[in-house]
């Protein structure tokens, strides 16, 4: 059984606002090892931990790993923006545990809940009206929408559990590059000051999400495929 490797930083008991989370990125990325079909709970439960106190985390997902912080962390979210270098213009991600839990952050009408039905979980980013529930600042600026998924990842479902609902997320793309991350000790010894955790369960399957814009079936239109990736068209009825 996989163990977390020694991290050469102890993170402390909570602390309270901003001063806990200077302590938090001030240290070294805490590295957990996981099994990637049986994660150790006890190693995910610190990892949410982290998160829950203002940490930005890379996480292995069905696409590939991703950064994630929590969505209602205004500090954290502009911390993810950093390490990634993209400003308010650019789509984040809400990564939820299942479809109920998606239907609270974005506005579906019954031909987008069929459709939705059909790619969760899956490896499918669908773009959404998103409801109040969503701080106006992680949503698209001009179009108030947001992009969430359903992963089908079963480190990543366990550590959306053990947070307790969703995560913002970002692909960790570094700054400059056009293609993800996808080696865990790599993303450690590039990422390791500016992150409160790498969750490692070995690589992904390094392939983008499919990319589908639901926003057209408010008013009637078909959905749009914005990015052909992992998830296929066929499941969905759009293949031509």
């Amino acid at each position: 059984m996989a163990h977390a490797r020694q991290s050469r930083i102890v993170v402390q008991p909570a602390l309270a606002g901003a001063a806990h989370r200077q302590t938090i990125h001030s240290t070294m990325a805490q590295y957990f090892e996981v099994h990637p079909d049986n994660p150790q709970p006890r190693l995910l439960k610190q990892a949410a931990a982290l998160l829950q106190r203002g940490g930005v985390a890379a996480v292995p997902t069905d696409s590939s790993y991703a950064l994630v912080c929590r969505l209602d962390d205004k500090d954290a979210v502009d911390a993810l923006r950093r390490i990634r270098q993209v400003d308010e213009r650019h789509h984040l991600t809400l990564l939820c545990r299942d479809l109920s839990e998606l239907a609270s952050y974005a506005r579906v009408d019954n031909r987008q809940y069929r459709l939705l039905k059909l790619g969760t979980p899956g490896a499918y980013t669908f773009l959404l009206e998103a409801t109040k529930e969503v701080p106006r600042r992680v949503s698209h600026p001009q179009r108030k929408t947001i992009g969430l998924r359903v992963p089908d990842h079963r480190v990543l479902q366990e550590l959306l559990a053990q947070h307790g609902g969703p995560l913002l997320a970002t692909t960790l793309i570094p700054p400059g590059e056009s293609e993800p991350l996808n080696d865990a000790p790599a993303i450690r010894a590039r990422f390791e000051k500016l992150l409160a955790a790498v969750v490692d369960a070995g690589a992904c399957p390094a392939q983008p999400t499919t990319v589908i814009d639901l926003v057209p079936m408010d008013a009637g239109g078909d959905p749009v495929v914005v990015r052909q990736g992992g998830g296929s068209l066929a499941a969905l009825g759009l293949a031509g």
